[in-house]
């Protein structure tokens, strides 16, 4: 039995331990066991939009059990104090873990190099409690200084620093300046009170940036009234206020911590050889280079990719290239395979300022474009949304739109509000009743037609003619007695022009007549056998969707439905104005119009509970929360 270990759930763990779990997923002599104190992952890259309320606390977790549903890993809660690498073992407090192959991804802490009250003074942002602790500080500031009499005090109280200006800081301080209005409206206070300063020791904010979006970013943060404070020596931190220099001391109650990472506690203990501020030495396959079967994925990694002069940069990118070369390398140790070589190739740095407003720099390695405002937020949530589907599917992808998009307040959006407007669902159920009542009817009406001439068809035209005259009275006899023509034989102006439809291209009635022709149609122009059943499920169909969308019973399904009959009609040149009318009304149901008034508000529910038992359906992960 081979036993695979790999500490710590962030990005790299747990990319590595899925693409693992792949790779031995029929093999019994393999055992894959991820380790790490929380039992969630925390989506390191949206705790500025938790701590500025703009997503919900819950949607920047993910449980561990629930990306591993289904796999072959198993997931243990501990918190690793040791690793004694000579006898291959993980020590806790709790118990001992013993491995053949080790995979590193503790991530990283907050470093604060050294600088007098920082570590104690100031809120660091770097995990799922800070984001929460900052969120609640921000409101109780607001709060108090609501009811401060002391003006100084109401100040300090009103004053944010944030001590760091590269990507977490520029992004917490702008989801803030965003917020401001908010809590200036709930709490009565005047938006001029309330004072915002991103500072940096660098000379200019986001470093890592071409010129140009640096430049742009800056007049983004000015116009939302943040003041930038770069080339300035952070030099003590006190209870309450910072040193931004010899001579700038500023008062302020809420002061956060994003100036720079250090590996993880443990890390910097190991006994291994280490570079940067505390980064794990590999080699090209990714290996530390003291212990051959030890590997090393996401922040963790110190390694200078061939014809580089810099390390791989710690971000998410990172971890998602390593991962499947560290799984295939450790796949190929096991299998007596050659191991391929980490040759990373980046795809750009995106960075938000606020909901609505981003720079990026993207591309393909080597051909990089500059993005502003939306097309850069674009990209940025593109970015997120693939990294979300390689981890949880479509389950977080949907709740990623849903808090980003849909489940927005106040427009915080890149695309503003226009998708995030709720309406209660109760003002569909008018609409809802008389579009089903009116399809039920229609198959209630052809029932009775057919009750009187078994052998009339009424939802296929009949067969060409050779009199045209002879042609257009059939076909105004049938488009009279469809659901979406019923006015159109009064537009009858000629023998050759029987009925006034929506109008149909070329290329699409074509290909509808030539089904018909070979569906529907024998040599002398009657009606084959499947003519004839298809007209009975089209009027069963009618009937069936429209009880369902009374009684709003699959709602969505049943709208659909009749949108696909509405645009079957319509490529037969026989849909009149009065189809657009129900296709219209049928769009308008789709979105849950039967969880008022109807029974999906009982049969749904017990559905999602029932489906998110299938193995397949945890293992794909194809549900909705």
């Amino acid at each position: 039995m081979k036993k695979i270990v790999i500490l710590g759930g962030g990005y790299g763990g747990v990319l590595t331990a899925k693409k693992l779990a792949k790779k031995f997923k029929n093999d019994k002599d393999v055992e894959i066991k991820l380790i790490d104190r929380n039992p969630y992952h925390t989506l390191l890259t949206e705790l500025h939009e938790v701590s500025a309320n703009r997503a919900p606390e819950d949607s920047i977790k993910i449980d561990l059990k629930k990306i591993f549903a289904g796999l072959k890993v198993d997931v243990v809660l501990d918190e690793i104090s040791n690793i004694d690498f000579k006898n291959k073992k993980l020590k806790s407090d709790k118990a001992t873990y013993a491995y053949d192959y080790l995979v590193i991804g503790t991530g990283s802490k907050p470093t604060f190099f050294g600088i007098p009250g920082a570590e104690e003074n100031t809120f660091s942002f770097w995990s799922y409690d800070d984001a929460v602790a900052l969120k609640r500080q921000i409101r109780d500031m607001y709060t108090k200084a609501a009811k401060e009499k002391n003006a100084a005090v109401r100040r300090s109280m009103l004053t944010f620093v944030i001590i760091g200006a590269g990507f977490t800081g520029v992004e917490l301080v702008g989801e803030m300046a965003e917020q401001r209005e908010e809590l200036c409206k709930e709490f009565f206070i005047d938006p001029s009170e309330v004072r915002l300063i991103v500072a940096d020791m660098a000379p200019k904010i986001l470093p890592i940036l071409p010129e140009k979006l640096i430049q742009k970013a800056e007049a983004r943060l000015r116009k939302m009234n943040v003041e930038i404070v770069t080339g300035a020596k952070i030099t003590e931190v006190g209870t309450g206020s910072v040193a931004l220099g010899e001579k700038n001391i500023v008062d302020a109650q809420t002061i956060v911590w994003t100036a720079g990472v250090e590996g993880s506690e443990i890390v910097g203990s190991l006994d291994v050889q280490q570079q940067g501020r505390k980064r794990i030495v590999t080699n090209e396959h990714l290996e530390s280079v003291d212990h051959k079967n030890v590997y090393v994925v996401g922040d963790n990694i110190f390694f200078i990719p061939e014809g580089e002069e810099r390390p791989v940069p710690q971000m998410v990118e990172n971890a998602e290239q390593a991962a499947p070369v560290i799984a295939g390398n450790i796949t190929a140790d096991i299998k007596g395979t050659p191991k391929k070589a980490y040759k990373p190739g980046f795809h750009g740095t995106m960075v938000s300022i606020g909901s609505r407003y981003g720079v990026a720099n993207v591309g393909l390695p080597g051909k990089f474009f500059m993005l502003t405002g939306f097309m850069a937020m674009l990209s940025k949530h593109f970015i997120n949304m693939f990294y979300l589907s390689q981890v949880v599917g479509f389950n977080k992808v949907w709740t990623y739109m849903m808090h980003e998009f849909f489940h927005v307040e106040n427009r915080k959006s890149f695309v503003g509000g226009y998708f995030s407007k709720r309406s209660p669902n109760f003002w569909l159920v008018p609409l809802r009743m008389l579009l089903g009542g009116m399809w039920l009817y229609e198959g209630i009406e052809k029932i009775r037609k057919i009750w009187v001439d078994p052998n009339k068809i009424f939802l296929i035209p009949a067969a060409p003619y050779a009199d045209a005259t002879s042609a257009a009275s059939v076909a105004v006899d049938a488009v009279k007695d469809t659901v979406d023509a019923q006015s159109a034989a009064s537009a009858v102006s000629t023998a050759k022009e029987a009925v006034s439809a929506l109008p149909v291209p070329g290329f699409i009635y074509d290909i509808s007549n030539w089904f018909m022709d070979l569906m529907f149609y024998n040599p002398d122009g009657s009606y084959t056998f499947l003519a004839k059943w298809f007209q009975i499920g089209m009027v069963c169909a009618e009937i069936v969707f429209g009880v369902m969308l009374i009684v709003g019973l699959f709602t969505a399904i049943s709208s659909l439905a009749t949108i696909g009959m509405a645009v079957m009609i319509w490529t037969t040149k026989m849909a009149a104005t009065e189809m657009l009318w129900y296709v219209g009304a049928a769009i308008a149901c789709i979105g849950g119009s039967g969880s008022v008034f109807g029974l999906d508000y009982y049969v749904l529910p017990w559905l999602k509970k029932q489906w998110k038992r299938i193995p397949l359906v945890r293992r794909w992960y194809l549900f909705t929360d």
